[in-house]
This record gives C-alpha cells, structure tokens and sequence, in this order.
C-alpha cells in the first residue's frame, strides 16, 4: 500500500470517530464471508457503521485525536473490525443478541463509549446496561410525572369524596 494511500485512510478513520459518539473494537477472527454479510446486515439495520481495519492504521488515527485512545491500542491485534455508533449501547445489543442466539459471533476487544474506555470481553453486560439519551430522558420526564399525577390522583379523591359528603347531607334533609 501506497503511503499516500495510507495518509487517506487514516484522515477518513479519523473522521470517522469524530463523528460518532462511540466505537466498538471487535475480533472477526473466524468469521467466514457468509457470517460477516449476516453481520454487515445487522449492522446496518441498527445504525451501525462497520469497517474492517488494519490495527497499525487504526492506531496511527487515534493518535493524532486529542482524546488519549492509549488505554485500547493492547486491544489492537488480529483481526478487527471498528463498530460506529451514534447510540452507544447498540452494538453491545448487537454483540449480545447474537451470542444468546448460539450464533458465531465476533468477540468484543474493547469499547469506547459515554467518554470511557471498557477492555476486555467481559465488559459486553456493562455495555448493554449503557442508557441512550432517549431512555434517559423518558426516565427523567417519569419521575418529573410522578409527583404530579399524585397530586392531581389526591384532589380527585378528595372532590369524590365531598361530593359524596354534600349528596349525603342533601339527601339526609329532605
């Protein structure tokens, strides 16, 4: 390859994760052409964006960023491809729908996500566990909604309840 070449790839790599506000480092060791299309698929059913990079490239990207991505380059060997995603949990749904589906499926090396760093496979439930931005502020607009609806629960009962009074005392006089 060209060092021209390589210029390129590394600047639209570097692009690339500015652009997205997470990205996933995953083994596709074993993976054979079939699997990988199955996967490209889901991949792009979930607004995931998945390139396949040399990790000496990926790696010569994420030094010139100014976040120190130095925490995955032990990540950086075999054969691995780089999940994009604006929704940071969803390649982790991705990742863990399929190895609970007994499928063969690629091994996660390590993530960036919500401006952290999580290395190892055994850090898949943690990623899965990530809220989004919507979730999160459905859980707010709840608990924003909760005191609220009791207070209006509480003056309804208690209008119920004097008009029940008032009808009483009304029908007790005649």
């Amino acid at each position: 390859m060209k060092k021209e070449d390589k210029s390129l790839i590394i600047e639209n790599l570097k692009q690339t994760i500015q652009s997205y506000a997470a990205f996933y480092l995953v083994d596709v060791t074993g993976l054979d052409s079939a699997a990988t299309s199955e996967l490209r698929r889901k991949c792009f059913k979930s607004d995931i964006k998945m390139i396949v990079v040399k990790n000496t490239l990926l790696e010569k990207a994420l030094d010139q960023l100014d976040t120190d991505y130095s925490a995955l380059y032990g990540s950086l060997k075999g054969n691995t491809a780089v999940f994009f995603a604006n929704v940071a949990n969803a390649p982790a749904k991705l990742l863990k729908d399929a190895a609970d589906k007994k499928l063969t499926v690629p091994g996660l090396k390590a993530a960036y996500a919500e401006e952290s760093f999580y290395v190892g496979a055994n850090q898949l439930d943690a990623l899965v566990s990530i809220k989004s931005k919507k979730e999160l502020l459905a859980d707010v607009i709840a608990l924003l909604q909760s005191p609220a609806k009791n207070v209006i629960s509480a003056l309804q009962s208690g209008a119920n309840t004097l008009h029940g009074v008032l009808k009483t005392l009304g029908e007790r006089e005649n």
